[in-house]
């Protein structure tokens, strides 16, 4: 039986499809949806939603995935019928705009798993998006010509909200729906015009379909050693935790800044572009970032002089959660197509603001899935509304909301590979020492790239190590270039009470998160003892 997608009219002469950047630049700019800063980037504006709707995604709920899927607070169902109407009035919008953009490009720079991705939009800049954040057909990027074939649709009618007479048919009660069906692998995307829900629909779809085929899909940056591309590494972490920071290296290659696949073969981008975060963003501190900015490119929701044209990076007068898009190939020296060996070295993350945690640990595997299922950091004080003081965040995998498998699922794969290849699993702290959050400082980034390069050049792993008493996290004895005691959280505070207490309120927080999963009982008692 035909479907609503059908009758998505792509062929017309008012749908434009694969426009070179330049053209899709000219038209957004004539329609009013952006105007060029003086550094040529697209800079535009999302409207009321500057960052992604989790409470408004929605999974189809159908027998074929129903027992494969993590229900819950991230994976929450639509039923086909209200699938259907979402895409009939989608696709509906769609054909009746004087004007519509479709991108066919792919996921995945590697081509043995990558995925055909087709775009449909209204608005011109956000088909340039796709265009920047996939792999266009036919560039460096994409590797051998092939023949395109769709794998996924996304239908993006962002300024198309639900009528409170189609949420009562619907039996739905929002204006914004983004939902996703992984056996007719479409998104419809209604009412919110953040263009990262197109990014994260593709890559919540790569992590559903990636296993199927033997591949891990990761939430993580990718760099490679210049001289030697099979010196690989991965960085996880959640926001705030240093993963863009740390993986810009100059004497490494960016492999990606975000999402990969590990397979037999190596690792390998899933993306061709980066979306970076710009506030604060500086020319002196991140350098990489700066020098992207430029024609082709697309800043989101970025204040700009209205006479001068300059972006002012510090302002957060829209949203904290100021973006560029910019393909991959705008990194100086990073790595095309986007592919590289398997990695010796994987980096977690962490921003304790607890100030209780090593600033550098070596991992068991056993101890890699436990981090990896709770996936921590902290929240701020004054990051969310209620947030007084540094409380725990634990996202699973370091991306649960992406995930649409249970957690321990990837945990598995994760140790699998690691087991496999016999690759190094490190623990980093970015986050407080000396006490916590509003009492220590946070660790010196100088020492925090020594770490990294300790890591990176193999000489951590030959170190001693001592065993932290509450963590079980096994910590080195010295570190070059950094002061030993620094390296044992609790050598560091005035008040070692103080720590004692901090700590086992952290331990306790893992305890109480770790119960959501299930998981080998030698994994869970790698985690602390507290």
């Amino acid at each position: 039986m035909p479907s609503a997608l059908d009758r998505l009219d792509v062929s017309s002469a008012r749908v434009f499809k694969n426009l070179p950047s330049a053209a899709l630049i000219e038209r957004a700019i004539r329609n009013g949806e952006g105007t060029l800063a003086v550094n040529g980037a697209l800079v535009c504006l999302t409207g009321d939603r500057t960052g992604r709707s989790p409470k408004d995604k929605h999974l189809e709920d159908v027998p074929a995935i129903h027992d494969k899927i993590w229900w819950g607070k991230v994976n929450t169902p639509v039923s086909p019928a209200q699938f259907d109407m979402a895409l009939e009035i989608a696709v509906s919008y769609l054909n009746s705009r004087p004007e519509a953009f479709v991108f066919e490009g792919y996921a995945g720079a590697d081509p043995k798993y990558r995925l055909g991705v087709q775009v449909v939009t209204e608005q011109a800049w956000h088909n340039l998006f796709a265009q920047t954040l996939f792999i266009r057909q036919g560039t460096k990027a994409a590797g051998a010509p092939m023949a395109f074939k769709k794998d996924w649709t996304i239908i993006n009618a962002g300024k198309r909200r639900l009528t409170a007479e189609e949420q009562a048919k619907m039996g739905y009660k929002a204006p914004v729906l983004i939902a996703q069906s992984l056996t007719r692998k479409t998104v419809v995307i209604l009412g919110s015009e953040y263009a990262g829900e197109m990014k994260k629909s593709i890559f919540y779809a790569m992590n559903y379909d990636m296993p199927e085929v033997g591949v891990f899909p990761m939430h993580c940056s990718c760099n490679v050693d210049r001289k030697n591309h099979d010196n690989a590494a991965l960085f996880f972490g959640l926001s705030g935790t240093g993963k863009t920071t740390l993986s810009a290296d100059p004497n490494r290659a960016l492999i990606g800044d975000d999402e990969h696949g590990w397979s037999n073969d190596g690792c390998f981008n899933f993306e061709g572009g980066c979306y970076a975060k710009c506030i604060k963003l500086s020319k002196e501190g991140e350098p990489e970032i700066w020098n992207a900015i430029r024609f082709g490119s697309v800043l989101e929701n970025t204040v700009i002089d209205p006479h001068t044209r300059v972006p002012d990076y510090d302002s957060a007068k829209l949203t904290e959660n100021t973006r560029v898009t910019y393909p991959v190939d705008f990194i100086e020296g990073a790595v095309i197509p986007s592919v590289c060996g398997h990695p010796k070295n994987i980096i977690f993350l962490t921003a304790d603001a607890y100030g209780v945690m090593p600033p550098v640990s070596k991992l068991t595997s056993e101890q890699a899935m436990y981090y990896f299922i709770n996936g921590y950091t902290s929240k701020l004080a004054g990051t969310e509304a209620g947030v007084k003081e540094p409380e725990p965040n634990f996202s699973p995998c370091f991306g649960g909301v992406f995930l649409p498998r249970p957690p321990v699922s990837y945990a598995k794969q994760l140790a699998d590979k690691i087991a496999k290849h016999g690759t190094n699993v490190w623990l980093l702290n970015t986050g407080w020492t000396g006490g916590p959050y509003g009492v220590g400082h946070r660790f010196s980034l100088k020492y925090t790239r020594a770490f990294v390069s300790a890591i990176l050049d193999g000489s951590l792993a030959r170190a001693e190590y001592q065993t932290d008493p509450v963590f079980g996290l096994h910590i080195p004895k010295a570190v070059a270039d950094v002061p030993s005691e620094v390296l044992m959280p609790r050598n560091t505070w005035k008040d070692g009470a103080a720590y004692d207490a901090s700590a086992t309120k952290l331990a306790a927080a893992f305890r109480n998160n770790d119960k959501q999963f299930e998981m080998p009982e030698a994994v869970r008692g790698a985690g602390p003892r507290g």
